[in-house]
């Protein structure tokens, strides 16, 4: 994998604005994109945050995260040896900056060159069966031999034997809380074992209690890490499958262990095989499809800068009223292209993202993958 060569710095101010955009309501990694876009930096962005809530019809006052919490977070991050690394800094992971939600910040604590290594995803069923978890903990020590690092989310059952097999060759864990509040409590002390050699990452503030929303949006977060991601075990309906589906929708390879057809935790595994994923029985199974990708070059997103508010085109220009209630007849509950937006309401694409970005600081709007936007 080429090392990234595209890179920014923030400076300390710049990092405290960006913390207080991302953990302010209803702003979460498009919309953070689309602010910096639009404002041309997230201070910019936050004196805005106010008149957009309001035009956008909001019912309360938006919450924008304080200052002080920012440094308190920052000063808690260091504490626990974490550091906070910005969208395009180096040190981000490549293929997690390419995904369409990259988070704007990652907390990052352990052995932070573990994240430049070709990494693999492993995941399965956190009531795993006895040969699911030997299985898994084969796999994760021969792909770490092969020079990969393996990525999974702490979970009992197949993360836990995962992490386990590649502590020597370097392990990934991703948090769906804080770093501070390990879930599930009981493998606080796998965690510690992973960072010598490997690393913890998360996007959530510190003292975050992780809930059962959050793991979908952790599970992104696995398979943008990843070449591939492998499942071991799957029920019909689980978190893995989530992770399959969404490493799919980030041109992510899907791999998939078969199982009984007897065995309720390889319906989903099979299931996968049945739409395509590439079976597997053996490391080399997933070796051998990812060779290739790695000699590829990776593309490089142009990482988010800093600059001067934007002027012309960029300008924040109140779109008319009439122009506005337009926009917002067009959108419903089903999720529509912005670029039809702009087509049926007649209004300049400036136009339509003010009117979506007013929106979704009231929270009214929710953005979905592939430039699709819907009423919440």
């Amino acid at each position: 994998m080429n090392e990234q060569t595209l890179s920014v710095r923030l400076s300390d101010e710049q990092r405290i604005d960006w913390l207080r955009l991302i953990r302010s309501q209803n702003v979460g990694p498009r919309t953070f994109r689309a602010l910096i876009n639009h404002f041309g930096g997230a201070r910019a962005a936050l004196e805005a945050l106010p008149s957009l809530a309001r035009r956008g019809g909001a019912n309360a006052t938006t919450r924008i995260f304080s200052r002080v919490d920012a440094e308190r977070e920052i000063a808690a991050a260091r504490k626990l040896g974490v550091v906070l690394i910005a969208l395009g800094e180096s040190g981000y992971p490549l293929p997690l900056q390419m995904i369409d939600d990259a988070p704007p910040l990652i907390g990052v604590r352990g052995h932070a060159p573990a994240l430049i290594r070709p990494m693999v995803a492993i995941v399965g069923s956190r009531n795993a069966s006895g040969a699911g978890m030997k299985f898994a903990q084969r796999i994760a020590r021969e792909l770490g031999e092969a020079g990969f690092a393996v990525v999974s989310g702490l979970a009992r059952g197949i993360d836990a034997a995962a992490h386990n097999a590649s502590l020597a060759t370097g392990t990934i864990a991703v948090l769906a809380g804080g770093h501070d509040r390990v879930y599930p409590a009981e493998h606080a002390e796998l965690l510690d074992a992973i960072l010598p050699v490997g690393a913890a990452l998360s996007e959530m503030a510190f003292a975050w209690e992780p809930r059962a929303r959050d793991f979908p949006r952790r599970n992104r977060l696995i398979s943008g890490l990843s070449l591939g991601v492998v499942i071991v075990e799957a029920a019909k309906r689980s978190g893995s499958l989530i992770t399959a589906r969404l490493a799919l929708e980030q041109g992510r390879e899907v791999f998939a262990v078969p199982g009984s057809p007897l065995d309720p935790r390889a319906e989903g595994t099979n299931g996968l095989i049945k739409q395509g994923a590439t079976p597997v029985t053996e490391t080399s199974d997933i070796v051998s499809v990812l060779q290739p990708i790695m000699k590829d070059n990776l593309p490089v997103r142009e990482p988010e800068r800093e600059r001067q508010p934007a002027e012309g085109p960029f300008a924040d220009t109140e779109p008319a009223p009439d122009e506005r209630a337009r926009i917002v007849s067009l959108l419903g509950p089903t999720p529509v292209l912005i670029d039809d937006l702009v087509r049926l309401s007649k209004s300049s694409p400036t136009v339509v993202r003010m009117v979506l970005l007013e929106l979704e600081i009231a929270g009214r709007l929710e953005r979905h993958g592939g430039g699709l936007v819907s009423l919440a």
